[in-house]
């Protein structure tokens, strides 16, 4: 079992730059891929980035490309979402999610566990 507790959302003027954090529970944190997800009003929950258990391996969406950056520290069990150049349409609810790590490569499929998410509202 693995609880999730995002922070660091708000509100932003576009251009500006926010980082989201994710605390994970649990001593297996190292052996999970995470994701950083998000949904708009009106919209699919999307994948925004990924990354597997050791770090090494992330995904990113072609929209956050070169503007986002995943990481994570498996020693304080958080996973961290560092948003740049932040535009209107990255106005979205962030959720961060975990799934075992069977492959050690990010994980672009379903999702074991989910924080409840945190609102980044970007205004122009």
């Amino acid at each position: 079992q693995v609880q999730l507790v995002e922070s660091g959302g708000g509100l932003v003027q576009a251009g500006d730059s926010l980082r989201l954090s994710c605390a994970a529970s649990g001593r297996t944190f190292s052996s999970y891929a995470m994701g950083w997800f998000r949904q708009a009003p009106g919209k699919e929950r999307d994948v925004v980035a990924a990354i597997n258990m050791s770090g090494r391996s992330t995904y990113y969406a072609d929209s956050v490309k070169g503007r986002f950056t995943i990481s994570r520290d498996n020693a304080k069990n958080t996973v961290t979402l560092q948003m740049n150049s932040l535009k209107p349409e990255d106005t979205a609810v962030y959720y961060c999610a975990a799934h075992p790590d069977y492959y050690n490569d990010y994980w672009l499929g379903e999702y074991t566990y989910w924080g409840q998410g945190t609102q980044v509202t970007v205004s122009s």
